[in-house]
């Protein structure tokens, strides 16, 4: 039987969005001035801001750097199978 874990860490990542004068929009978190992304719309601008911050903390950590935004919480799993919860952002009109 495989008892291997893996560890769910949880992060605050605290975002603002601008409209882009040329179209679109920009989202950048002011903790971390590597993280920024862009997107046609309010909701692709997070999704990929998102994206991008996972991409940086697998870097950071591969890297031994600190990383500066605040750890929320940090759970362990089997990796056989587990149930997560994790907030999901929509926009409503």
């Amino acid at each position: 039987m495989d008892n291997k874990t893996i560890t769910i860490q949880e992060y605050e990542l605290p975002i603002t969005i601008q409209a882009e004068e040329e179209g679109g929009f920009l989202a950048h978190c002011p903790l971390w001035k590597d993280c920024y992304a862009q997107g046609e719309t309010i909701e692709e601008a997070i999704t990929e801001i998102t994206y991008v911050a996972s991409s940086l903390i697998e870097i950071y950590k591969e890297e031994d750097i600190k990383i500066p935004l605040k750890a929320k919480h940090a759970e362990k799993k089997a990796k056989k199978g587990f149930t997560i919860t994790f907030p999901l952002i929509v926009t409503a009109s």
